[in-house]
């Protein structure tokens, strides 16, 4: 699922940066409108990217993982009911 994620980012960005380089060293010479255009779309496309890149699955279990804190994942567990207190 990482991988996938990766990659779609990738080429969102990919995508952002021909838009914008493409927008300057060609369309502008025909058509500064469509240019401007083409940059305000290239914009969009990095918080979009982000978004996705940071999006979690179904099957990804972040909520679960323990924090380190033996303490904290103790009450954590006692409150989930997955250990009883002796």
């Amino acid at each position: 699922m990482y991988a996938r994620r990766r990659r779609a980012y990738f080429l969102l960005m990919g995508g952002c940066l021909v838009l914008f380089v493409s927008a300057w060293a060609v369309v502008r010479l025909w058509s500064v409108p469509v240019a401007v255009g083409m940059c305000v779309v290239a914009m969009v496309i990095p918080p979009v990217a982000a978004v996705i890149a940071n999006r979690r699955g179904p099957e990804d279990r972040w909520w679960d993982d323990p924090s380190g804190d033996p303490g904290s994942d103790e009450w954590w567990d006692e409150l989930d009911g997955r250990k009883r207190r002796p």
